[in-house]
């Protein structure tokens, strides 16, 4: 079983654990995930400059991937990326839910319902 990891690079595992924002529909149809990486390791200037080609979720049941990833600057240097990943039926959301509850468990992090 592999860890759960996120990745902009395929290939290359992001270091930095991201603020993951949560929303639902009433009905619970659809959803959005919004990521918010604070100086992501991808940016680090010692390794080799890439393209974002996406975010991508791997884990041991496979990738959940989204090209909806922009990057924020300020004084003309990256300083964080955001990604919203969108689930249109409740089969993306509980698949979405499981590799979140692998990536939790891995990274040490907790849920916050607000």
């Amino acid at each position: 079983m592999s860890k759960p990891v996120l990745q902009f690079i395929k290939g290359v595992d992001e270091q930095t654990v991201p603020d993951v924002s949560l929303t639902r529909s009433k009905d619970g149809s659809n959803g959005v995930a919004t990521f918010n990486f604070e100086q992501p390791s991808v940016f680090d200037s010692a390794g080799e400059v890439r393209d974002i080609t996406g975010l991508y979720m791997q884990d041991e049941e496979g990738v959940l991937s989204t090209v909806d990833v922009s990057a924020k600057f300020v004084n003309g240097k990256p300083s964080r990326i955001e990604a919203r990943y969108v689930m249109r039926s409740l089969k993306e959301w509980d698949r979405f839910m499981r590799f979140m509850e692998r990536y939790a468990e891995a990274n040490g992090l907790g849920f916050v319902k607000k």
